[in-house]
């Protein structure tokens, strides 16, 4: 059931994070008076690998509900770079390497991961009456079991829907689940935006249309940036399957209010 939402949606989180990134000074004092408003225990400190390298270590943090509250509106949150993630985009991949990432990203032949393969185990390729026909068929690890495994449709299309990407190991440490919300804040320009949990890869990964919303270069082949994102997310909030970006802002903002609202996202930040 769809909770009532506290916050507006978008403009006064938009105002209030661009406020703390012009203010870092300020931020700073401000951080000893809210510290107790951002309970949190480390859940872990999180190997981050590159192309097989471990380049830094995450700490990973775990926030309790609010004492008052009568949901388990829990938290997970990190601070990361983002990588642009292009999977489930109907025109990510394609032969001639002309799509919006490149094929290196989707697997090599014997070990595809972002796209369907045939009966053969070689990318299926689109026909004439799918979106982007002559293109692989990219998926997603969060899709709709309604359609067909060769039907586009069926993935979270990283172009239109703001999606992030967790490891699959530390989602399960958490209790994070494919579908689950998020809000993902750039600390840098103070852009924001909602966001669901939809496909399982690296850390400090993000969605296309994710990207836009933060304000990032998000070609997803040269774009994305090394550091200042704030990930939160929210175990057990979703459904299991994907949803609208209305569904997603209006969803992710209800968790926002459950866990402790503007305030308490503040103080998270400045801590």
């Amino acid at each position: 059931m769809r909770r009532p939402l506290l916050v507006a949606a978008g403009g006064l989180l938009l105002c209030v994070l661009a406020a703390i990134a012009s203010r870092a000074v300020s931020a700073k004092a401000a951080t000893q008076n809210s510290a107790s408003a951002c309970e949190r225990t480390l859940l872990m400190n999180f190997e981050d690998f590159r192309h097989g390298e471990a380049v830094n270590e995450v700490p990973i943090w775990q926030s309790p509900a609010p004492s008052d509250s009568l949901d388990d509106a829990s938290a997970v949150f990190f601070q990361a770079g983002m990588t642009i993630d292009a999977d489930g985009a109907p025109n990510a991949y394609n032969p001639q390497n002309t799509g919006l990432d490149d094929i290196s990203n989707a697997g090599v032949p014997g070990h595809w991961d972002g796209v369907v393969q045939d009966e053969n185990g070689d990318p299926y390729i689109q026909g004439p009456d799918d979106p982007f026909p002559g293109y692989y068929v990219s998926c997603t690890s969060l899709c709709d079991r309604s359609k067909r495994s060769i039907d586009p449709r069926r993935y979270v299309d990283a172009s239109k829907i703001p999606y992030v990407v967790l490891p699959g190991g530390l989602a399960r440490e958490a209790g994070m689940r494919l579908g689950d919300f998020a809000l993902v804040v750039n600390l840098r320009n103070g852009s924001s935006s909602y966001a669901i949990y939809a496909d399982v890869g690296t850390l400090g990964e993000g969605s296309i249309a994710l990207a836009d919303n933060l304000e990032i270069h998000s070609d997803a082949r040269v774009g994305g940036t090394r550091g200042g994102i704030f990930y939160i997310i929210f175990p057990g909030s979703g459904n299991g399957s994907p949803r609208t970006v209305e569904e997603i802002n209006s969803e992710a903002a209800a968790h926002v209010n459950l866990w402790g609202g503007i305030e308490r996202v503040n103080a998270c930040l400045m801590n």
